[in-house]
């Protein structure tokens, strides 16, 4: 069982861990007899929509929690990408190296296939931006829950590799907050602030707001950014209810401004005699409210809605593209459990809308109804099994069905997950080059077949006192995957994949916790192919380290602070395109970072790579010669800012 102590305002996870599910710090992590009486309080996690305890759920779940959380906010508090790239099977892939988007692949998969939400909603879209990973700050999250491999079952087909929940915080019972100043050695500042607080018996609201700005670097001196500059402002007030008689609900509102520049310095040109802006422009609003209420004698009505609209203009060169993506969602189910079976079935509607101000060719509006079921049965007081279908009526390409079967069996000190499912993907003008680089060299292309996966993992974890381990294999396959294809030297077109792109490997995590200190080890193997699409035959999958590890220590004492280091080993890559070699260099990262709490202020210090790796030490970036995508720098596999110290002050309010 899993104890859950309150530590310094913070939960932090303390004696046995569910290995394969939650990704915690070793804050309070000892089982010695005066935590024993701390008061417990359970991990539920949202993403399964059955509500269940992290380690009841037969799907596998990575939780990681407040206390996690919070030491990530030190060390990036702008966005999210730190915070979920440390999690083993995840790996945040920078897939613009002018302007610093980023993606997340979650086992291997293309970041396209993961879907993120916000309290079980797509408040970042139908299909989150590459851009959009890093204009989410992680300061009002209480945990975020991640379900890898294929949960189409779940949540339609924007979730063909995996799902990342992002779940807000709730107010305590009393007024609170903080405040957060953060500065970095390449000219970086940071402002972030959170108020909480019950307005009345029933409900309680929230506010999180932000400032983030970036100097633009070019750290080799060669004319082109390194590190793209940017500002960006962020809102989100929340409001909860949470009534006596089980009524619960969370209204929401964000609004997101932000600015990026990269490309050629100012006075610098490109390789063929010219400056070479590359700016990004984001906007984007949403509104989002999740409610659940009791029905007598039936079981629970669940309600879910939210819309988006999101607006970017891009800039390349001497041209100009604007955009806008719009999505709207809705969704009501009902849910029970009658003795040892709990069930849920519901409705859902998706559209999805984008517009091109120049380029109406790629236009497109999608409707997708859904109904779905799910269900979990105990046969046992150590077996449980759960299933989910869910039909998808996709308005361009067609009906889908996509069901998903899980185990979980607890022998003792062990537990053993098994899971087994499929998804699909509908097609977008938006892959991976194509958000990088614009579609103005994107040639019209034909219908296009939506994507589907099968995909497969068992877990195998085991507990005992401080030692914590776990082996997951897993294993995907993916029909009529969609690639860009090179139709001359300055045009691509899309094409479905004439072959299985097909995904396996292995993660191994191990944990020893003794009194305040913790060390965690991890290793991710994967091997993944595809149909190469320029000719005949199969390649490896670009950009896919087959061997990766990490290895993290830890040191914690309620009320005093915190010091931890970290390594970080990226194996080899292969390369596409890339005139400067075909495979990358492994490479090691090391950090330190360090808190000292003064009551309600703390001092922080985080320094990053502290190596000072960088690609550019190896190769150049920018290319000799426009790339058929438009692009004019090589993919990046290794870390373009170098080495970045940051450091600041976090002052807390109230309880």
């Amino acid at each position: 069982m899993k104890l859950i102590f309150r530590c310094g305002g913070a939960y932090a996870v303390g004696s046995v861990l569910v290995f394969g599910t939650v990704m915690a710090s070793p804050a309070c992590a000892q089982a010695d007899a005066d935590q024993a009486e701390e008061a417990e309080t359970e991990i539920v996690v949202q993403a399964t929509r059955t509500g269940r305890r992290v380690q009841d759920e037969p799907i596998r779940v990575d939780v990681i929690n407040r206390e996690e959380i919070e030491e990530k906010l030190l060390m990036r508090p702008g966005n999210i990408a730190m915070l979920v790239s440390e999690t083993p099977g995840v790996r945040v892939q920078t897939t613009s190296p002018a302007l610093g988007a980023a993606n997340v692949r979650i086992q291997g998969l293309k970041g396209r296939y993961t879907q993120i939400l916000a309290d079980g909603l797509p408040l970042y879209g139908g299909q989150t931006p590459s851009i959009g990973l890093l204009q989410i700050p992680p300061t009002d999250l209480g945990q975020v829950e991640i379900i890898k491999g294929a949960a189409s079952a779940l949540y339609g087909p924007s979730a063909l590799g995996g799902v990342i929940n992002l779940v807000s915080r709730r107010p305590a019972s009393e007024p609170q907050g903080e405040l957060l100043l953060n500065a970095t050695s390449r000219d970086g500042q940071d402002v972030t602030g959170y108020v909480a607080a019950p307005l009345s018996s029933t409900l309680s609201a929230s506010l999180t707001a932000g400032y983030d700005r970036q100097s633009r670097q070019d750290l080799n001196d060669d004319g082109w950014a390194d590190m793209p500059g940017y500002e960006r402002f962020t809102v989100r007030p929340r409001l909860f209810l949470d009534a006596a008689d089980g009524t619960k609900a969370l209204l929401t509102f964000g609004a997101m401004a932000e600015q990026r520049d990269g490309g050629t310095m100012p006075g610098a040109n490109a390789p063929d005699g010219s400056p070479f802006a590359q700016t990004l422009r984001s906007r984007r609003y949403d509104l989002g409210l999740t409610a659940e209420t009791p029905l007598e004698g039936i079981g629970t009505l669940h309600l879910r809605a939210s819309g988006v609209t999101q607006s970017h203009r891009h800039v390349f060169g001497n041209t100009m593209e604007k955009d806008r993506h719009r999505t709207a969602f809705a969704e009501a189910s009902i849910g029970g459990k009658a003795g040892a079976t709990t069930w849920l079935a519901g409705a859902a509607v998706q559209l999805d809308d984008y517009r091109s101000e120049a380029l109406s060719a790629f236009d497109y509006s999608y409707a997708v109804p859904a109904l779905f079921v799910q269900g979990e049965q105990e046969l046992a007081d150590r077996l449980t099994l759960a299933g989910s279908l869910r039909w998808d009526a996709h308005s361009d390409y067609g009906s889908h069905a996509s069901p998903r079967l899980a185990a979980l069996y607890r022998p003792g000190p062990w537990t053993i997950r098994a899971s087994l499912g499929r998804g699909f993907y509908a097609p977008t003008p938006f892959v991976e080059e194509t958000e990088a680089n614009g579609l103005a060299r994107l040639l019209p292309y034909g219908k296009l077949k939506a994507e589907i996966a099968d995909s497969a993992s068992i877990d195998f974890g085991y507990a005992s006192g401080p030692f914590e381990a776990n082996l997951s294999l897993f294993a995907s396959n993916i029909d009529h995957a969609q690639q860009l294809q090179m139709v001359d030297a300055d045009h691509v077109t899309l094409i479905n994949a004439d072959g299985v792109t097909r995904t396996r490997g292995a993660e191994v995590l191990l944990r020893y916790r003794w009194r305040a200190l913790s060390l965690t080890g991890s290793y991710v193997h994967v091997a993944a192919s595809e149909p190469d699409p320029d000719g005949p035959g199969r390649r490896i999958v670009p950009l896919t380290p087959r061997d990766s590890a990490g290895l993290v220590g830890m040191w914690e004492k309620e009320g005093r602070g915190r010091f931890g280091v970290e390594a970080y080993y990226t194996g080899r890559q292969m390369l596409d395109d890339n005139p400067y070699r075909t495979r990358s260099k492994p490479y090691v990262q090391l950090g330190a970072m360090g808190e000292l709490i003064l009551g309600k202020v703390s001092l922080f210090l985080n320094a990053e790579n502290l190596l000072n790796v960088r690609q550019t030490k190896y190769d150049p970036l920018v290319l000799p010669r426009r790339a058929a995508t438009g692009a004019w720098t090589v993919d990046a596999w290794a870390p373009t800012d170098g080495f970045v110290l940051n450091g600041g002050v976090r002052f807390r309010f109230g309880g």
